[in-house]
């Protein structure tokens, strides 16, 4: 069957492209379009025509089956130009997403109309790579240079509504689109055509505004080649002849498309679309989620909450009292008052959020709650109490779970009735942010209540990993081991600060020394105080020293660093290097390439621990927890990629 079919309304030609599940530009796609051009412009009786797609989206971007593979004719580039010298104009119809490549043969049509629900995007930097087929020089001729570089080097997407207003697209329409592109051609056809896309002009900035907006480009990029090298393409569109520019793009796309960046992007791209639904669990059927409860409204609790009531799904907020109560409701409120004041909420959105939680001191009102979720104190008397009044509350079907970063979930769950319900989930604070949510099925857990925890994930919008059972899970156990490999640089005598420099120029937004600070050296250490306390043989760390010593971090004052009130830029400090003096042996030296390479080596052996033992199922698993909990450069892969790839230039 071919994906490119062609129907007629009069003298409107409807070119409707079927290449499920999003109409990916394959190379039959790409020939059935360039055959339709030859085929409309040969037929007298056509005099426009409109390309639709069937489905759920208009074409997605290009087809990840040949992602890292040599381009096959017709390329893309020359389809488009293809498309818009067309002698019958051709208007896109656009409902769902138009991206990358999508977009990029929308441009070369003459018109471009769109669904109020659609959206479009160049999101080629995400992979590490420039659009290729005239993203970069098609847009500021639609849009203008200023949107094109907001566009292009952030790879997010938008609106139609706000496409319509920076001139990508020419027409909004809510129902039949089909029937709107066709009347849209009618009448369009009644006046002087538009100059095609390659042929309007574009207003080149002065050096300033590139000066600008390369500083602005490169701290959103944190490291990462692509945007920058689409501003390059942005400016040489802007300043030079349509065909140097377009020649300038496609010798960029290509010497990016072989790059490191590119190749770990891209591994990242497909480790992300593989996770919400494991090869394990495809055939198995979530139970539906209609009304799930949070235990505690502290910092956890109400970031849960409010990822829950993001995702549409009403909440029932339960606390030990009224006083606690008041708190958690505070504390959600809070956070979506803070979304309101960035934007991202309207009051009323906000209201409705808060409108859809039920705030109790009774486990009672979870009587009919499809899913329980537990943020209390991460103590496993405490946990083991809560567990205690949801055997009694919840319904015998109802999904139990536990929010631990470090406890065993096994004993939480001991005793519970029907513990094949239970499941522990870890997310990540802000939980209402953190995309990383890792997902800790006990032995008992059924197959139906582990799709479950990976369908709440995929409502979440987040990124599940399943981990088995050990202390820290993936994460944190990962963490354990590159804080001790930070510790151990100390003792061997390299500087606390050049040791987060390099992990900051690493691609991290902070080095382990200034992140301890900020979290609070105290939390680990109360971990480590209350394994010794068990009896276990915990060896004394540097952090052990500096809390006993007063120093917690930046909420005291100094921890690693010292801070003045007000200020938190970290200051090297004469009472850690007393502290520590004696822990010290030598003065080693090591560049910043070193260190980082150093550190990123000790992360992937303690992955690589994990895979040996079964706790993590794929390396790409371990990469992901990295990137999305912990702050891993994406453009890097993940601590496991990095580390089998080999030797790269920090």
């Amino acid at each position: 069957m071919s994906v490119v079919s062609i129907d007629h309304q009069g003298d409107i030609a409807i070119v409707t492209v079927d290449n499920p599940p999003v109409n990916a530009l394959s190379k039959a796609l790409r020939q059935g379009l360039w055959d339709a051009v030859e085929t409309l412009d040969a037929d007298p009786s056509v005099r426009a025509a409109v390309l639709i797609c069937a489905g759920r989206t208009f074409i997605a971007g290009a087809d990840v089956t040949e992602f890292g593979k040599p381009p096959q004719e017709p390329h893309l580039p020359d389809l488009v130009d293809r498309i818009e010298g067309a002698e019958k104009p051709w208007i896109a119809a656009i409902h769902g997403s138009a991206l990358g490549g999508g977009f990029e043969v929308a441009m070369g049509c003459r018109f471009r109309v769109a669904l109020d629900s659609a959206s479009v995007g160049l999101p080629e930097v995400s992979l590490g790579i420039v659009p290729g087929a005239s993203g970069t020089v098609r847009t500021p001729r639609l849009a203008g240079v200023e949107a094109a570089v907001d566009l292009v080097t952030s790879g997010k997407p938008v609106r139609a509504a706000k496409a319509l207003s920076l001139g990508l697209i020419d027409a909004v329409f809510a129902g039949d689109l089909q029937a709107s592109a066709v009347a849209f051609a009618r009448d369009a056809l009644t006046r002087d055509l538009p100059p095609p896309v390659s042929e309007r002009p574009v207003t080149a900035p002065d050096d300033a505004f590139w000066d600008d907006r390369r500083k602005t480009v490169a701290k959103a990029a944190k490291g990462a080649d692509a945007p920058l090298r689409a501003l390059d393409c942005l400016r040489k569109a802007a300043e030079a002849p349509f065909a140097e520019a377009m020649a300038h793009e496609r010798q960029t796309f290509l010497e990016l498309r072989g790059s490191d960046q590119a190749a770990a992007l891209r591994h990242v791209f497909f480790a992300e679309r593989a996770a919400p639904r494991p090869p394990h669990l495809r055939d198995v059927d979530p139970l539906p989620l209609r009304r799930v409860g949070v235990i505690g409204g502290g910092t956890m609790g109400a970031g849960i909450a409010a990822a829950l009531r993001d995702a549409g799904l009403p909440v029932v907020l339960v606390e030990r009292d009224s006083e606690a109560l008041a708190r958690g409701t505070a504390n959600l409120r809070a956070i979506f008052e803070g979304a309101v004041k960035r934007g991202k909420l309207s009051d009323a959105q906000a209201e409705a959020r808060m409108a859809g939680v039920t705030a109790t001191t009774d486990y009672a009102a979870l009587a009919d709650a499809d899913l329980v979720i537990e943020a209390v104190f991460e103590e496993i008397a405490v946990k083991r109490a809560v567990f205690d009044q949801l055997a009694t509350a919840c319904r015998l079907d109802a999904v139990l779970a536990t929010n631990t970063s470090y406890l065993d979930p096994r004993l939480i769950a001991d005793g519970l009735p029907n513990p094949d319900r239970f499941l522990g989930l870890h997310f990540f604070s802000p939980a209402n942010v953190m995309r990383l949510l890792e997902i800790v099925p006990v032995p008992q857990t059924s197959d139906r209540t582990l799709a479950t925890g990976f369908a709440l994930a995929r409502a979440l919008n987040k990124i599940p990993v399943q981990s088995g059972i050990c202390e820290g899970f993936i994460g944190n156990r990962i963490l354990k081991r590159y804080r001790a490999g930070a510790e151990a640089l100390v003792r061997q005598g390299v500087p606390i600060a050049e040791i987060d420099a390099a992990m900051r120029a690493y691609g991290l937004a902070m080095g382990p020394f200034e992140a301890q600070d900020l979290g609070g050296l105290d939390i680990a250490f109360l971990q480590r105080e209350g394994a010794r306390a068990l009896g276990q043989d915990v060896p004394e760390t540097l952090g052990d020293i500096l809390v006993r010593a007063g120093r917690k971090g930046q909420k005291t004052g100094g921890g690693w660093y010292d801070y003045t009130p007000g200020d938190r830029r970290p200051q090297p400090s004469p009472m850690v290097a007393a502290l520590l003096a004696g822990r010290i042996a030598g003065t080693a030296a090591m560049d910043r390439d070193a260190i980082a390479r150093h550190l990123v080596g000790e992360m992937a052996a303690e992955g690589q621990a994990i895979l040996d033992e079964g706790i993590a199922a794929r390396a790409s698993d371990i990469d992901l927890v990295e990137i999305h909990g912990y702050g891993f450069p994406r453009w890097r892969g993940g601590p496991m990629f990095a580390s089998a790839a080999g030797t790269r230039t920090v």
